[in-house]
This record gives C-alpha cells, sequence and structure tokens, in this order.
C-alpha cells in the first residue's frame, strides 16, 4: 500500500508532469482538491474518485477528516492518490499529510507539481525574477491577516518580488501593510484564472490595486519586475502589429 501525494499543476491540464500521469493511470482511488480543470482525473479512468476540495467560507472537510480519509485509504488500496492543485508542499499541506500517513505506517510517495507561485507568471509572460531588476522572490499566503497580534505567516518586505497566493479576501490589509515597507508606487499585476483560457490580467500600483474589480481565485506579484511584464507586454503588442 502506497499513497502518492501528487502536483496537479496550476490548472491548465497541459502542465500536469508525465509521472502525475502515470500515477494517476494506476490509481486505485483518488482523492482530490477543488482543481482548476477537472479534465486531469480523466487520467484516472476507473479509480473511485473522493472530493475534498476546500474553498473560502465553504469548506466540506477540514484537514484532520482529509488526513483520516487518506489513512483509511491508504489501509485499503495498494495505489491511493492525493491530487493536488499546484505542488503538495506549496502551502499545499503536503508535509501534514505525509506526516499522518507515516506515523500510521503507511508508505509515501511524493510527485511534484509546477506551483501557480510560478506557473503563473511565468504563462503569462512575467518573469519573478530578472537580471537587474529582482534578484529574489518570496511566496506568502495571503490568507492571514499581516496586522493580527499573533501571526504565523512571516513576510519577507526586502524580497525584490512578493508574491501572494490566494490574497483576494484580504488584499486590501495586506497592501496596507507592504506599503508600510515599500514605495507606493510599486508597480502590482494580478492575474485571475491563472493559465485557464478565463485569465485576467490586472495592473496597477500598491496603492490603487485594491481598489480594482478582482475575483478569486487570483495571484499578486509585487515589485519592479511588473515594470518587466509590461515592456513585454508593449514588444509582443508591437510584433502583432
Amino acid at each position: 500500500m502506497v499513497v502518492y501525494l501528487v502536483g496537479a499543476g496550476p490548472g491548465d491540464p497541459d502542465l500536469v508532469t508525465l509521472k502525475a500521469i502515470k500515477t494517476l493511470k494506476k490509481a486505485d482511488v483518488v482523492v482530490y482538491d477543488r482543481l482548476a480543470n477537472e479534465e486531469i482525473l480523466n487520467y484516472a479512468n476507473g479509480a473511485e474518485m473522493i472530493y475534498v476540495g476546500k474553498r473560502a467560507g465553504a469548506h466540506s472537510k477540514k484537514q484532520d477528516e482529509i488526513n483520516e480519509i487518506l489513512i483509511q485509504q491508504g489501509k485499503k488500496h495498494g495505489v491511493v492518490v492525493r491530487l493536488k492543485g499546484g505542488d503538495p508542499f506549496v502551502f499545499g499541506r503536503g508535509g501534514e499529510e505525509m506526516l499522518a500517513l507515516l506515523k500510521e505506517g503507511i508508505s509515501v510517495e511524493l510527485v511534484p507539481g509546477v506551483t501557480s507561485a510560478v506557473g503563473v507568471p511565468t504563462t503569462a509572460g512575467l518573469p519573478v525574477t530578472h537580471r537587474g531588476v529582482a534578484t529574489s522572490f518570496t511566496v506568502v499566503t495571503g490568507h492571514e491577516d499581516p496586522t493580527k497580534k499573533d501571526k504565523q505567516v512571516k513576510w519577507n518586505y526586502n524580497a525584490d518580488t512578493i508574491i501572494i497566493l490566494m490574497g483576494v479576501a484580504n488584499l486590501e490589509e495586506n497592501i496596507q501593510e507592504i506599503m508600510e515597507h515599500k514605495d507606493p508606487k510599486t508597480p502590482v499585476c494580478v492575474i485571475e484564472n491563472g493559465t485557464s483560457p478565463d485569465e485576467r490580467i490586472v495592473l496597477g500600483t500598491l496603492e490603487d490595486i485594491h481598489q480594482k474589480n478582482i475575483n478569486p481565485p487570483a495571484l499578486v506579484i509585487i515589485g519592479p519586475v511588473v515594470d518587466v511584464f509590461r515592456e513585454i507586454q508593449n514588444n509582443r503588442s508591437e510584433d502583432m502589429a
């Protein structure tokens, strides 16, 4: 018996790795999140499907319940796939699930996925690092309000590029905190539904981005690399003219 923690990538089914596809094809059961594109599940044709997805304000399963489901399924089946959006270890609680399974004597194998933190901006043509502009980036969850007294998230305001995942709900609060450390004119790019046909890009600055119409799921990129992205977009437009 083995449970595979598999990254499904940022949404575009073509960005799923070959190893993930091979693993899905041999699955007896797939325990999956709210995926941006459920077409990925077709690779596990014939497998039992168990949905444990979570969304803001409407969690279908708590993490402890998910861990218990994985343990139960891992003891019953030869191959269980835990399919998670992005990469299992980038705000995916893959480490928690792995520890829970190992404590029960269940073998765990890891299949990394393309994290949306890099895959989404790269697909859009936005480099998170760029020579002479940005040599560092930090990825942080936007779920937690940075102004609360006892916070777990450690913000690195010194990074050239800040990438916020799941940050729409607390966008204004997060931006206000960041402006205490960065110029309010710092450029910002928000990418909604990244890598999907419904992708939408919103540009602005720290001081005005929260005033724009932004809907989840969305990824927020802050820093001078956004100006590089603007230049890339302009050159693309000239090529198409």
